[in-house]
């Protein structure tokens, strides 16, 4: 358990939940990037290297790299095996979440992550924020950042709940379809934290 408020940020592929912690950082709040730790842990720790070994067989790593391209082909294909990977990956994430929290002296701490109501990890927060878009405006997004096509963003989007089913269960929610200033209901949420 942490010492400090926890707050959970999350949204869909492209909502722009990462942009909404770049600026949370910017106004001296430190955040948690769980999807950076999760590939990580992937790279640096044994535990997790040896159950996903187990899980895809050793094509999941070639030459001792992560074969990301093999794993992602797997795990948006198989309900199943998406399940499994998150099973090893979250919880260790989230241990390292606990440790990193526990070091913090911010009253605030920020944790990103993707999947979070998807998991059940929203549970573990004091508060959560959903970040949302338009469908559209997230498909133009991760297609010009990940240099995907349209089909491959929508299969991603559909391995994810759509806001609809995430809103319910946010403390706040944060509108992001650059019409919206971001700001005041940044400034908002964090006044309603303190």
């Amino acid at each position: 358990m942490t010492k400090n408020i926890s707050v959970g940020i999350t949204g869909g592929i492209g909502s722009g939940k990462t942009y909404v912690c770049r600026t949370l950082n910017t106004m001296g709040y430190p955040v948690f990037y769980s999807d950076e730790q999760a590939k990580q842990l992937l790279i640096d720790d044994t535990e997790a290297i040896a159950a996903i070994k187990s899980l895809f067989g050793d094509e999941a790593y070639l030459y001792g790299q992560l074969n990301r391209s093999f794993l992602a082909e797997k795990i948006f294909a198989d309900l199943s095996l998406r399940e499994k990977m998150n099973n090893i990956v979250h919880p260790l994430v989230r241990k390292r979440f606990n440790q990193w929290a526990l070091r913090s002296e911010s009253p605030i701490v920020f944790n990103e992550a993707a999947i979070l109501f998807e998991t059940g990890a929203f549970k573990n927060f004091d508060y959560t924020i959903l970040v949302t878009a338009p469908v559209d405006i997230k498909i133009k997004r991760t297609m010009q950042r990940d240099g995907v096509s349209k089909e491959e963003v929508i299969a991603r989007m559909n391995a994810q709940w759509p806001d609809e089913q995430k809103i319910p269960l946010a403390s706040f929610v944060i509108i992001n379809d650059e019409t919206t200033p971001l700001l005041p209901q940044i400034v908002k949420i964090l006044d309603q934290i303190k």
